[in-house]
């Protein structure tokens, strides 16, 4: 447990000491999850020069879930599950569940799937979908931000405070209903992500590869 604080706290000051909200709860159930393919393929914050990559794969067409892998320019990734859900009629939402543990079973100090490391428990995190052609339009959540409405409004919805990590532990109906009332609460989700999908480039006589469709 120790290797995985230090892991933890290594890429807490990586990534800037943004860590996204987290949850012991799901924010779907099954009537609210749908599947939309043109969020398939991958997707990148700089066409010329990306920084992150987002790819986003159907891992079974029995089921509507994504496989989402997650990297960064250095080479570092995290694999996880994400189910694409509507509440309401404005926007989607995400949710992002770590797929695998991010450590070797055998070596724990060998680490696979780095940005894993950010759930050291299996719990959700959510990521607002404005918009996904031309450009997909995210928005992320962030603990610091988060705080600022839980000291305003303690009884926004049930949490626990773990090592000053706010937690929730609302069951998923009232998580629904916490994020509908506070969706556009920036205290919520204030970071924006703008992702523009990869070129491929194809050689000369190769086939075109398959396109998500359209509908």
């Amino acid at each position: 447990m120790e290797t995985r604080k230090i892991i933890f706290y290594l890429l807490t000051a990586l990534l800037g000491g943004c860590v996204p909200v987290m949850s012991l709860h799901p924010l779907y159930t099954e009537k609210e999850v749908v599947f939309e393919e043109k969020l398939l393929g991958t997707w990148v914050d700089d066409i010329n020069s990306p920084n992150t990559t987002w790819e986003f794969k159907r891992p079974d067409e029995k089921e509507n879930k994504y496989r989402l892998i997650f990297a960064d320019n250095e080479g570092k990734r995290g694999l996880f599950d994400a189910h694409l859900m509507k509440l309401g009629d404005r926007f989607f939402l995400l949710d992002v569940f770590p797929s695998e543990p991010p450590w070797d079973e055998d070596d724990p100090n060998k680490v696979n799937w780095v940005f894993n490391t950010l759930f050291l428990v299996p719990v959700h995190t959510f990521i607002k979908i404005n918009g996904i052609e031309p450009r997909m339009n995210l928005q992320l959540t962030d603990d610091e931000d988060f705080k600022e409405l839980l000291e305003e409004n303690p009884s926004a919805v049930e949490f626990a405070t773990i090592e000053e990590q706010p937690v929730l532990t609302a069951p998923t109906g009232e998580l629904q209903a916490f994020v509908l009332k506070y969706a556009d609460d920036k205290r919520l989700f204030p970071n924006e992500v703008n992702l523009v999908r990869k070129k491929v480039y194809i050689e000369p006589g190769d086939a075109e590869p398959d396109k998500p469709s359209e509908k």
